[in-house]
């Protein structure tokens, strides 16, 4: 009880800090440290309506909003209506009882960040999540290593307007409750499922690229089940992908980066870390799909601006480099690199345009002067 009282006393001095703030932005009306608004005169926190509690709210953070809901019915109904981004990150532990208690509360929640440093969340708090949060767009569960099936049937069933979806760093997940899930979640947008190994298979990128057909983001780093056949039915389904990392995934060769090449013309970011069955075949297909494509669908910014093919051993200068003359945004000069290539030591070679412009400016290259 000690400890409430505490908090709702820490929670009273950051509002009126809060207050005070927002006074001095001038909101109202001011007159002898008085704020005169339509109804009455504010001098304290406590006489503010509701709407000018929820700026005041949008000014503080996340622990602070939590501690307000608690100060009366009145302030946790506003808050629970105006409510819409929140996040638990800084909550090191009893982070599943705080959900379970906000869940029913927060029924307006769009956004929901619950990122763990040490395992914390367990079904029964997505479960109420699904239950009562059902405008949920964001969600981020990375790193909840405790999670099982039942969160992603939970989800599918509640949370069908996700638009983003982390769960990068959860094992446990099988591909049939990501299949489902896909099945359900069709506007999903963003969705990072890096070193999800159980889950990211081949079976459960064809449900994506079957149902996701929105998808602009997807993070596959690590995924070492994955194979040209799932990625490729990605590139299919998915034909608005403009960022793919699929590092480490060791399996892939170049028909996965020749369906992305081809099938998907606004990608500006690949990840290839460690994909050493890669080739310059890839790469050329790569540096021909902007030749193929630029007449209906491309403007002088689009095109890929990043490129990691670190450790991609087999790959060859002649072939990166047509890449890189192809994309203008990719380079290598100092301070600027998004064509990444370590551990590739047969490709010192290739440069940037930016790079050969710097040798042509360097006075060690200037043509000898007229006597």
């Amino acid at each position: 009880m000690v400890r409430k009282v505490e908090l709702h006393q820490g929670a009273a001095e950051d509002l009126n800090v809060s207050f005070e703030k927002l006074m001095m932005l001038g909101v109202g009306d001011r007159s002898g440290g008085k704020v005169k608004m339509e109804g009455g005169v504010i001098t304290d926190w406590k006489d503010i309506p509701m709407e000018l509690l929820l700026q005041i709210v949008s000014i503080v953070d996340d622990q602070t909003v939590i501690m307000a809901s608690g100060v009366c019915r009145g302030w946790r109904d506003a808050i629970s209506l105006g409510l819409t981004h929140l996040s638990l990150s800084w909550c090191n532990k009893n982070m599943n009882n705080l959900v379970l208690s906000l869940a029913p509360k927060f029924t307006k929640l769009q956004t929901l960040i619950l990122r763990q440093d040490k395992p914390q969340l367990e079904d029964n708090a997505v479960e109420a999540i699904a239950n009562f949060c059902h405008d949920l767009q964001i969600l981020d569960l990375s790193k909840s290593f405790k999670l099982s099936d039942a969160s992603l049937y939970a989800l599918a069933r509640g949370c069908q307007n996700l638009t983003k979806l982390n769960i990068s760093g959860c094992p446990a997940f099988s591909d049939v409750a990501l299949a489902h899930l896909a099945s359900c979640c069709r506007n999903l947008k963003v969705f990072n499922l890096c070193g999800c190994v159980k889950t990211a298979t081949d079976r459960a990128l064809q449900a994506i690229g079957r149902y996701c057909n929105q998808l602009q983001s997807l993070n596959l780093g690590w995924c070492d089940n994955v194979s040209d056949v799932g990625v490729m039915s990605l590139a299919y389904g998915c034909p608005d992908l403009r960022t793919v990392d699929l590092c480490g995934c060791v399996l892939i060769t170049d028909d996965s980066v020749i369906a992305l090449a081809n099938r998907c013309v606004h990608l500006r970011s690949l990840g290839l870390y460690y994909c050493q069955n890669i080739t310059d075949k890839a790469m050329y297909s790569l540096a021909q799909s902007r030749v193929k494509n630029k007449p209906e669908t491309w403007d002088d910014e689009e095109g890929l601006k990043t490129l990691n093919i670190s450790q991609c051993t087999a790959l060859t200068p002649p072939a990166v480099q047509a890449v890189c003359d192809t994309f203008p945004s990719l380079h290598t000069c100092s301070g600027r690199h998004s064509l990444i290539m370590s551990g590739c030591l047969n490709l010192t070679s290739v440069h940037c345009a930016c790079a050969f412009q710097a040798q042509f400016r360097s006075p060690t290259m200037l043509p000898p002067s007229a006597h």
